[in-house]
């Protein structure tokens, strides 16, 4: 999957804490506990202390609940806090209710074809999706799809997630010829919208790689390594062990075309850049300076097979329309 270089959802900005949260009558001192509850919240998530976290967005869904009533958009969003905290905790039958109940509350208050119901069912695709529930996700990953294009128009970087999104889950269940026209249609959309060299471009090129590299396509295939390589090491520089994936990567691709004398030197840039990082054997840590790709835009999970796991930069503040990611 496209390991977390997509999160962050739908078009309205909204915070993660919310200032001045006023109800019908809820007390100065009952708003000011609220915002510093909400203000702690974030700083644990984007520290990645997530246990520490939920107890107080628990609290903040408690508090705004009773403040704004059951079904209030703020308490809807509350929900989405602790519904992916609980995710990232493995607690996804904790999260699951929650992620339901957001979508029929927003559902009710906006209509359903708001963006925000949009991104709160694309939430709910994303766990289900992680539990291998692929035929309930798929009708979600859908018509959060249709809800995007309808509110923001066909060629908005959102609906490039979202495409992105879909096409990922259509190859895993083996629909390669459904995922293809998606994963083009997004990288045509995030090169418009965000330019040549964004991480979202750099996603989609992975991807659309894998596909064809996983079909035999290896000279369709070819040229998106190259290009992926060539961004990311614009972006991260000539050391960075995201670089070292991506000349394995190639090298691999070449090796299976019986190229090998045009691997061997992309496997040895490969070992050293490990060697420079991690230390000889790969036992070393990672750099903490390390640089990391980051992207300034929100956006669904998207999938990247083709790369192993890498060093994790800690994860930002949720935004509740984010983490659609990975």
């Amino acid at each position: 999957m496209l390991v977390s270089r997509f999160h962050k959802g739908v078009v309205l900005a909204c915070a993660l804490f919310v200032a001045g949260i006023a109800s019908a009558s809820p007390t100065r001192a009952q708003s000011d506990d609220l915002a510093a509850n909400n203000q702690r919240i974030s700083e644990l998530y984007g520290a990645g202390k997530y246990p520490e976290a939920i107890p107080l967005a628990e609290r903040s869904l408690e508090l705004t609940r009773s403040q704004k009533g059951q079904d209030h958009v703020d308490t809807a969003i509350r929900m989405v806090w602790v519904a992916m905290l609980y995710r990232n905790q493995d607690r996804a039958a904790e999260a699951e209710p929650l992620l339901k109940r957001t979508v029929s509350i927003l559902e009710k208050a906006l209509g359903p074809d708001h963006p925000d119901v949009g991104v709160s069912l694309h939430h709910l695709a994303e766990l289900h999706r992680n539990q291998g529930r692929y035929t309930e996700a798929e009708p979600l990953y859908e018509r959060s799809l249709a809800i995007f294009e309808k509110a923001l128009g066909p060629d908005h970087r959102d609906v490039g997630t979202a495409l992105n999104n879909l096409a990922d889950l259509y190859r895993d269940r083996g629909r390669a010829a459904e995922a293809e026209p998606l994963f083009k249609r997004a990288l045509t959309i995030f090169e418009k919208a965000l330019g040549p060299d964004h991480p979202f471009v750099l996603t989609s090129l992975d991807n659309l790689a894998e596909l064809y590299r996983k079909q035999g396509r290896t000279a369709e295939a070819e040229p998106l390594m190259k290009r992926s390589l060539a961004i990311t090491e614009k972006a991260l520089g000539p050391d960075h062990l995201d670089l070292m994936q991506s000349l394995n990567n190639l090298a691999a691709l070449y090796e299976t075309q019986g190229r090998y004398a045009e691997a061997e030197p992309l496997r040895r840039r490969a070992l050293a850049i490990r060697d420079k990082a991690l230390g000889p054997e790969g036992g070393g840590k990672p750099p903490e300076a390390a640089p990391v790709v980051t992207s300034s835009i929100a956006a669904p999970t998207v999938p990247l097979p083709a790369r192993p796991k890498r060093p994790k930069k800690a994860p930002k503040a949720p935004d509740w329309r984010t983490e659609v990611w990975r």
